[in-house]
């Protein structure tokens, strides 16, 4: 895809700073909470129930419990609905959130379409956080998913089929936020059962994922904000490296992109922090614009 492309760091500030005062605005608005703390755990799920029927109990629940949630439901017809894969597999007490799928909702999602919304507004945009389900028929009206901490997932034999059935279909899947080789391991494993045959493969610097609005030169590690504010950037233990790797399709375009070693969803939540650093919050958000773009657009 060819086209303009936009000056790195001057936009992307000015934008955060919009964001900034709005978060300040909306803590007060009902339907706009920026709290990013967990809500409290949900009841607990019935005797004997599926793993997957605990996983469609829990995002009900999300669904009454958070403000706003009820318009998040997917409304027909945009251009675009930033859509977040929800899976089986939890890590500790997150698993109270609806499992580790939920990690850093809603307000990651709010702050990325916020400013998604300003620097493209060529695109018709849903306002809205879209949660969907792998098992969910409906994943396939969406061509671009957000899947993250993968390394907690453990998919049925209905998810793996879900998310290969939505790949094969033309799905574009962008994978974030897990850390060290017990979890890349994980991932590797469901990803040979999603997609067998299929492998994972260095992605270059000149492909042109990182070059469709902004031109990415240099892979970042993107640190959770406690870490940041503590000056440490990773997340495991000894040299831990981000990566961007992919799986090809038969035509050599990029179906999954895997952030490895990174976490660029916590940048887009805390972005409005001010000991959040701008240089990692404005390269989550412009690699994050070039997935979207090149996923729409292939």
């Amino acid at each position: 895809m060819t086209g303009p492309r936009l000056p790195s760091a001057p936009i992307v500030v000015a934008t955060l700073a919009t964001v900034l005062a709005t978060v300040l605005v909306a803590a007060a608005v009902p339907g706009m909470a920026a709290r990013s703390d967990p809500p409290p755990d949900p009841p607990p799920a019935a005797a004997g129930s599926s793993d997957l029927g605990e996983r469609a109990a829990a995002r009900d629940w999300l669904l009454e419990r958070e403000p706003g949630l009820a318009q998040a439901q997917a409304q027909w017809g945009h251009d675009f609905y930033f859509t977040r894969a929800i899976y089986s597999g939890s890590r500790g007490r997150w698993g109270g959130r609806g499992g580790s799928w939920a990690t850093d909702f809603p307000k990651a999602d709010r702050q990325f379409l916020f400013i998604l919304h300003r620097l493209l507004t060529m695109l018709d945009l849903h306002e809205w956080e879209n949660p969907v389900s792998l098992t969910d028929p409906e994943l396939r009206r969406f061509p671009f998913l957000y899947m993250l901490e993968v390394g907690y997932m453990n998919l049925s034999e209905a998810e793996i089929e879900g998310l290969r059935g939505y790949l094969e279909a033309g799905g574009f899947l962008v994978v974030d936020d897990f850390w060290g080789e017990e979890a890349w391991y994980n991932f590797e494993y469901h990803m040979s059962r999603i997609l067998p045959g299929r492998q994972i493969e260095p992605i270059p610097m000149d492909h042109p994922i990182f070059h469709q609005f902004y031109d990415i030169d240099e892979v970042k590690t993107v640190p959770s904000v406690n870490n940041a504010m503590r000056g440490r950037y990773e997340e495991c233990w000894g040299p831990c490296p981000p990566t961007v790797r992919g799986i090809f399709d038969d035509r050599g375009e990029l179906m999954v992109v895997i952030n490895h070693n990174t976490d660029l969803g916590d940048a887009w939540e805390w972005s409005e922090n001010p000991y959040y650093p701008i240089d990692r919050s404005t390269y989550a958000y412009e690699l994050a614009i070039n997935y979207i773009i090149y996923g729409l657009s292939h």
